[in-house]
């Protein structure tokens, strides 16, 4: 089954939320107004008629037309499942509002909602419009705002290429680091990890398994050490190795503990002691359930850490599938990847069309 697959059949609540909201709209049309019905005139006093004979009926010899059939859609309409008797609604004002509601529902954010819906308008304003035919526009509105923004990881010369990876606890960074480690091996890239999480020994025993998993080494320090002298030696062991890519663990990260974001901050200054380019990728790992936070978790790592992409995951169990929208539209930063699921397989490049298609329910 194809990466786009998946996602089809993973983003169903955000599709499915577009799709029935969408439905409600188009269900609450206004009835149309009947203009009230002339009152009836009075007939005018007339002298009574003299007394007729009423004529003999006589029989037509045209015989009366037998009633037409319905019109049915022809075959291929009928197997692809298209008729024209789907309900239709005006787009207008009213309507033009409850589709920014259901943006911002969606996690789109208002000032993303209100642009994709106000694009949308142009051109279709006043004009009858299906679900399906919505679908399909607002899919082509979300592809144009996330397009710009779908890169893969940039892989540079340098040996070895320093990937930072941030984010806060729980946002799928320590399998995101096993994923990409194992797909760089399989490219052909020696890659060397760093279990830079020494507080949480779950987290270096999952990139162990990974490790073995992907024939890449795992270095790793005591527990409570410092990640930042970690962080250090890595980087002498990867360069003395050779090693094309040194892929960076950290600590989850609250946005608000301030001790913990300098211990990041930290972390930055150390590796660009032994280089100044370095950390040549820092990957900001998201989790779609979130929502609306993800915006200000970018604001602040942006700061720390100096973002140079992200990476989207667990958009198989969540409705607010849009705010990666709400991001591309805001931060302009690259999105590399999305996962929907926890094996190898469910980590791949951001596809911008494929995805607009999965969110928002429309038909490739």
């Amino acid at each position: 089954m194809s990466f786009f697959s998946k996602l089809r059949q993973r983003l169903t609540k955000s599709s499915s939320k577009l799709e029935e909201g969408l439905e409600a709209i188009i269900d609450e049309a206004p009835a149309p107004e009947e203009a009230p019905a002339d009152p009836p005139e009075a007939p005018l006093t007339a002298p009574p008629a003299p007394a007729q004979v009423a004529p003999m009926p006589v029989a037509d010899p045209t015989p009366a037309p037998e009633p037409k059939a319905e019109a049915k859609p022809g075959f291929l309409a009928r197997a692809l499942g298209r008729t024209d008797t789907a309900p239709r609604r005006v787009l207008d004002d009213a309507m033009l509002e409850s589709l920014e509601e259901l943006l911002i529902q969606s996690d789109m954010g208002i000032e993303t909602s209100l642009k994709v819906a106000a694009n949308l308008a142009e051109g279709r304003f006043g004009k009858k419009l299906s679900t399906a035919e919505i679908q399909t526009a607002l899919a082509a509105e979300v592809a144009n705002i996330i397009e710009p923004v779908a890169r893969p990881m940039p892989l540079y010369p340098k040996k070895p290429q320093v990937v930072l990876v941030v984010g806060v606890n729980g946002s799928g960074k320590t399998t995101t680091i096993g994923k990409l480690a194992s797909q760089f091996r399989a490219a052909g890239k020696s890659v060397v990890i760093a279990a830079g999480d020494t507080f949480r020994a779950a987290a270096v025993e999952q990139l162990q398994v990974w490790g073995e998993r992907a024939g890449v080494p795992v270095l790793t320090a005591p527990q409570g050490s410092d990640p930042a002298s970690l962080a250090y030696e890595a980087m002498a062991k990867a360069e003395a190795d050779g090693a094309d890519l040194l892929m960076i663990d950290t600590a989850g990260r609250l946005q608000n503990r301030s001790d913990l974001m300098e211990e990041l901050a930290k972390i930055v200054r150390v590796i660009r002691k032994k280089d100044p380019d370095a950390p040549h990728n820092t990957l900001l790992v998201l989790d779609a359930t979130t929502g609306q936070n993800a915006v200000s978790q970018v604001e602040i790592f942006q700061k720390i850490a100096d973002v140079s992409g992200l990476v989207m995951t667990k958009l198989d169990g969540t409705a607010k599938g849009g705010v990666l929208v709400s991001l591309a539209d805001r931060f302009g930063l690259p999105i590399h990847a999305v996962g929907v699921g926890e094996s190898i397989d469910d980590l791949a490049p951001f596809d911008p069309e494929e995805f607009a298609r999965a969110l928002t329910g429309a038909e490739g």
